[in-house]
C-alpha cells in the first residue's frame, strides 16, 4: 500500500472560478460522480463551495488515468493540477466553475466510500427518516450547506448588530434549578448533591432579569434553550434563541432598535427592503379579525361580526347563541360560490376542527341578495343587504358563518381563513412584519380552578388594569407583544415585574403561595429587593427565523443534528439506556417496565 500524502489545499472549488489559466492549484473533496469518454476520465470533485470538473488526461499521465478509472462516488481526494479554460461547447453557466476545468497532475485518495443509502444530489430526495439517520451525508448536499451557511451569516450579523448597539454578550448557565410555572423541564440528576436535580434551562429569563439588576442595562446571548414538551412539527426540544433584555429602556425603543435589527438582516441576507415601523395590532384586535394571535397579512379577508344583523330574526340556534352572549361572524370567500358541495363540506369540517358546532355556507347571487340557506328566508332584504355590506361581499362569492362563543367562532373562522388562502393562493411574496401587543395577563384553567400566566409570572400587567389584578386577574392585559412574519410567531418579549411588592401580588394571581414563592424563586425575589431598575425584552426563535430565510418550510432541514417529533435522534439513537451503575451513582433506581409505561401514560 502506498503511503497517503496530504497535499495541502490550496483554493476552495469556488475559487478556482477566478484562477487565471495554466495556474497551479490544489483542490480537495469528494466525487460525485465519473466519466470515462474514451481515454479521458472526467470526474466532478465537489466541496462545501461548488463542484469542479477535473479532468484525467492520458497525454499527461496515462497511469493517472487507469487510476482515475476506478474513483468510485464519494471516495475523498485531493488533486493537483492546472487550471484551464473549457472549450467553448463545454461552457456550463449554470455551475460557479462552469468556465474552467482542472487538468489533472496528481492526486491522493484519503478514502472510499460505501454505496451511500441516500440520494446525494438530483433525482427524488431520500424520505426524511433516512435523511437523519445518515445525517452526515445528508449535510453533505448542496442545499443542506447552503442553509447552514445562511444560519452562518445570520448568527454573525445579529452578533455584529447587537455589539454595535451597545449591547453586552453574557453567557448564563446550562445548570439551573427546576421552576414551575413552565413547560416541562430536562432534569439532570447531580451526583454530588444526592437525590437533588439541576434542571436545563427552558430560557434564561430570570438570569437575564437578575443581569438588569446587575446593572447590565444591555444584555443579549444566542442561547441554547431545552423544553421537554411534546411532539409538534415546529418546535424541538432543544433550540435556539435570540436572548434580550433591555433597562431604562420603553416599549418604543425596544420596537425600533428591532425593527432596524431585522430590516438590516433581510438586506443583508435576501436584499430585501422591509418598510419601517412594523405594524401592529392588539391581541384582542388579532383574534377578532383573523381568528390568530399569530396572523397571517399577506392577504386581507378579515372577519366580520354580524351578531347584531341576524339575531332576532327567528333563527333558532343563532338567536339561542346570542341570547347567551355568543358571536356570529364570517369570513367572505372570494369567487367561492362555485365551489361543489363537497367542498365546502371540507371546508366545514376544518371549522368543526377547532371546535365549531358547524359551518353556514351562503351563496352571494347578485350582490344584493343571497341564496340556498334559512337566513335567505328569515332576513330581510335590507338585512341581507346590510349583510353583505359588512361582508364585503360581490356576487359569486360565498359567506363562511359560524356562531358560538367568541374564542371558539373567531378560531375557527381563523382556520378557515387559512385554508381558504391556501387553496385560492392568496399568500403574497411579500414579508409582513407585524407587533401583537396588550396579550392577556392570565387564563384561567377550569380543570385546575385557578390562572395561569398567558407569558409567564414575570410580566407586567396594563398600568390601567393593576386594579384588577387582585380581584379579577382574567381582565388584566399585559404589557406583553410578539413580532409576528407572515403567520409565524418569531419572538416575544414584555415589560417585567421590578418591583418585589408586584411580584407577590402576581404570584397570588396564579395562585402560587409565599412559601412556594420562596421556595422557587426565593434567590430572585431576594434580588428584587436591592434596587431593581425597569426593564424588558424579547427572544426570538433563532430556528425558525433560519427556516424563513433559508426558503424551507422544514425546522428539522436548519438545525445540524435535530431530534424528531419523537424527540429521538435517528444517527445517534438518543435518548439511550444507561447502566444501573450510572443511575446509583446520581440516586436512582430504574422501574419495571410495567410501571414506566403506567407513569408515562398518567403523565
Amino acid at each position: 500500500m502506498k503511503n497517503e500524502i496530504l497535499m495541502e489545499r490550496s483554493h476552495y472549488n469556488a475559487d478556482v472560478a477566478n484562477v487565471s489559466p495554466g495556474q497551479t492549484v490544489t483542490v480537495a473533496g469528494w466525487v460525485r460522480k465519473r466519466r470515462d469518454l474514451g481515454n479521458l476520465v472526467f470526474v466532478d470533485l465537489y466541496d462545501r463551495s461548488a463542484v469542479l470538473q477535473v479532468v484525467f488526461d492520458p497525454e499527461r499521465n496515462p497511469e493517472l488515468v487507469d487510476s482515475a478509472s476506478a474513483l468510485t462516488r464519494e471516495t475523498v481526494l485531493t488533486v493537483r493540477g492546472k487550471v484551464s479554460s473549457r472549450p467553448e461547447e463545454a461552457l456550463n453557466p449554470d455551475m460557479i466553475t462552469g468556465r474552467v476545468e482542472l487538468i489533472a497532475d496528481s492526486f491522493t485518495i484519503h478514502s472510499t466510500s460505501a454505496l451511500p443509502p441516500i440520494q446525494m444530489t438530483g433525482g427524488p430526495e431520500s424520505n426524511e427518516e433516512l435523511r437523519l439517520r445518515y445525517r452526515y451525508l445528508d449535510l453533505r448536499r448542496s442545499e443542506m450547506f447552503q442553509i447552514f451557511n445562511v444560519r452562518h451569516q445570520t448568527y454573525q450579523y445579529v452578533r455584529s448588530f447587537y455589539v454595535e448597539n451597545g449591547f453586552i454578550e453574557v453567557t448564563t448557565p446550562q445548570l439551573m434549578r427546576s421552576t414551575p410555572e413552565g413547560a416541562r423541564d430536562f432534569l439532570v440528576p447531580s451526583r454530588l448533591h444526592f437525590g437533588s436535580c439541576y434542571a436545563l434551562p427552558q430560557s434564561p429569563q430570570l438570569m437575564k432579569q437578575i443581569l438588569m439588576i446587575s446593572a447590565f442595562d444591555r444584555y443579549f446571548q444566542i442561547a441554547r434553550c431545552f423544553r421537554d414538551e411534546d411532539s409538534r412539527a415546529d418546535r424541538q426540544p432543544e433550540f435556539t434563541q435570540i436572548d434580550v433584555e433591555m433597562s431604562f429602556t420603553s416599549i418604543e425603543t425596544l420596537f425600533a432598535i428591532h425593527e432596524k435589527l431585522f430590516a438590516g438582516l433581510f438586506k443583508s441576507m435576501l436584499d430585501l427592503d422591509i418598510p419601517t415601523p412594523f405594524r401592529r395590532i392588539t391581541w384582542q384586535n388579532a383574534m377578532d379579525w383573523y381568528g390568530s394571535d399569530k396572523p397571517d397579512l399577506r392577504f386581507n379577508m378579515k372577519i366580520k361580526d354580524v351578531t347584531s344583523i341576524v339575531s332576532d330574526s327567528g333563527i333558532g340556534f343563532i338567536d339561542s347563541v346570542a341570547a347567551g352572549g355568543g358571536v356570529v361572524r364570517l369570513v367572505c370567500y372570494p369567487d367561492g360560490a362555485k365551489l361543489s358541495r363537497k367542498q365546502i363540506s371540507e371546508l366545514e369540517n376544518v371549522a368543526k376542527k377547532r371546535g365549531a358546532n358547524g359551518m353556514l355556507a351562503v351563496k352571494v347571487t347578485d350582490g344584493e341578495t343571497i341564496s340556498g340557506t334559512i337566513l335567505e328566508k328569515k332576513l330581510s332584504k335590507e338585512k341581507q343587504t346590510l349583510l353583505l355590506e359588512v361582508a364585503e361581499a360581490k356576487a359569486g362569492d360565498l359567506l363562511c358563518i359560524v356562531a358560538g362563543d367568541r374564542m371558539t367562532v373567531s378560531e375557527a373562522l381563523g382556520d378557515v381563513r387559512l385554508e381558504i388562502a391556501g387553496r385560492e393562493n392568496l399568500k403574497s411574496d411579500e414579508y409582513e412584519f407585524v407587533w401583537v401587543t396588550e396579550f392577556p395577563l392570565v387564563e384561567y384553567d377550569p380543570e385546575d380552578n385557578r390562572c395561569y400566566a398567558m407569558h409567564h409570572p414575570f410580566t407586567a400587567p396594563m398600568e390601567e388594569d393593576l386594579q384588577y389584578l387582585d380581584t379579577d386577574p382574567v381582565r388584566c392585559r399585559a404589557q406583553a407583544y410578539d413580532l409576528v412574519l407572515n403567520g409565524v410567531e418569531l419572538g416575544g418579549g414584555s415589560v417585567r415585574i421590578h418591583k418585589p411588592e408586584l411580584q407577590q401580588r402576581m404570584f397570588a394571581a396564579l395562585g402560587i403561595s409565599k412559601e412556594l414563592a420562596e421556595s422557587q424563586f426565593g434567590f430572585f425575589l431576594e434580588a428584587l429587593k436591592y434596587g431593581t431598575p425597569p426593564h424588558c425584552g424579547i427572544a426570538f426563535g433563532f430556528d425558525r427565523l433560519i427556516m424563513i430565510l433559508a426558503g424551507t418550510d422544514n425546522l428539522r432541514d436548519v438545525i445540524a443534528f435535530p431530534k424528531t417529533l419523537q424527540a429521538v435522534c435517528l444517527m445517534t439513537r438518543a435518548p439511550s439506556t444507561v447502566t444501573d451503575d450510572q443511575l446509583n451513582a446520581v440516586g436512582l433506581q430504574r422501574k419495571p417496565n410495567s410501571e414506566s409505561s403506567k407513569t408515562t401514560k398518567q403523565n
